[in-house]
């Protein structure tokens, strides 16, 4: 039986696609009871296509992955909201304020976080955002008219909000931002691929994937220094400045999470590893001495695929969650 956070998460993931358009939008296709499949109609994309501005209303628990223009209007009082912005790995996501009527002082709330927080925990972990978590937070009624505009420092954003109310509200335009280095990123979809690159820079950054997964590593370059490989001592991985650590576990965060492996030496070639867990987490440690780059793929992992291993696989882990 899936756990409540895999729950919750798969809820918010399927949400996502419901919220990337109206409900005339959705189209249905091969649903099954466990695994439902919402997927865009044609007519969203040809509007989206042409240019327009995508516009529509708020609802109190909500999910976006679309730019545009959205509004909440409160119908009666709403006092544990919140909007999750997720986008593209390769984008950061901007939020702006057009228009804001709440009552701050009747204990109104509008805050944006840069990352998500779900049952606590947050993404990023306050070990991998280069922002201390209290300013992670944008307070409108502390803030104001100062700030109107916040870009996320990852893929993901999130807002808080408690309307009393009934009529009050707000209105914010969401865009989208090239990313040139992504590190710190939640997956929208439950396979692809991805480069991770931190090019002399002192961060560690965490590829999440709320699902159990195959991930295979098929490139990576620790201490690369003007076409040269530092050599690496033959012990493990603790000490090390440049490091690739696999990570699972049923939360968000990732500083929470159990080490199921970790990977201190450049490899061209494969290795691959299936991670039952409810969350598994890619995560590159830089020194910022280097240039750092991790390539791989991964897909969601079937109950078929625990039977069939590889010799380049890695012990399988959490499968007792699935």
């Amino acid at each position: 039986m899936p756990s409540a956070f895999q729950f919750q998460c798969h809820f918010v993931l399927i949400f996502l696609a419901a919220s990337k358009g109206e409900t005339r939008y959705l189209e249905v296709r091969d649903v099954g009871e466990d695994e439902p499949f919402l997927l865009l109609s044609e007519d969203l994309k040809r509007e989206l296509s042409a240019g327009q501005i995508y516009r529509r209303s708020l609802r109190c628990i909500d999910m976006l992955s679309i730019e545009g223009q959205f509004t909440f209007t409160a119908d009666q009082p709403q006092l544990h909201c919140a909007t999750f912005f997720i986008g593209e790995p390769e984008e950061l996501i901007t939020i702006n304020y057009n228009f804001v009527n709440i009552d701050c002082q009747g204990g109104d709330i509008l805050k944006v976080f840069d990352g998500w927080i779900l049952k606590g925990e947050k993404f990023p972990s306050s070990l991998d955002h280069p922002l201390p978590t209290s300013q992670r937070y944008v307070d409108f009624c502390e803030s104001g008219n100062i700030q109107r505009s916040i870009r996320s420092s990852q893929n993901v954003a999130m807002i808080f909000f408690r309307i009393h109310q009934p009529g009050n509200g707000f209105t914010v335009t969401v865009k989208k931002n090239a990313n040139l280095f992504p590190c710190n990123v939640i997956s929208q979809t439950p396979s692809g691929r991805f480069t991770m690159v931190i090019p002399h820079q002192h961060r560690n950054c965490s590829f999440s994937i709320i699902y159990p997964v195959v991930i295979k590593i098929s490139d990576l370059i620790l201490g690369h220094l003007n076409g040269l490989f530092l050599k690496k001592p033959s012990a493990g991985c603790a000490g090390m400045g440049d490091f690739v650590e696999l990570l699972g576990g049923t939360g968000l965060d990732p500083s929470k999470m159990f080490p199921l492996a970790d990977l201190c030496h450049s490899f061209h070639g494969s290795a691959q590893m299936k991670i039952g867990c409810d969350n598994t987490v890619l995560r590159m440690v830089s020194s910022g001495k280097y240039i750092n780059r991790v390539t791989f793929e991964y897909h969601q992992l079937d109950l078929q695929e625990t039977e069939n291993r590889k010799e380049n696989s890695i012990e399988e882990f959490c499968f007792p969650s699935i």
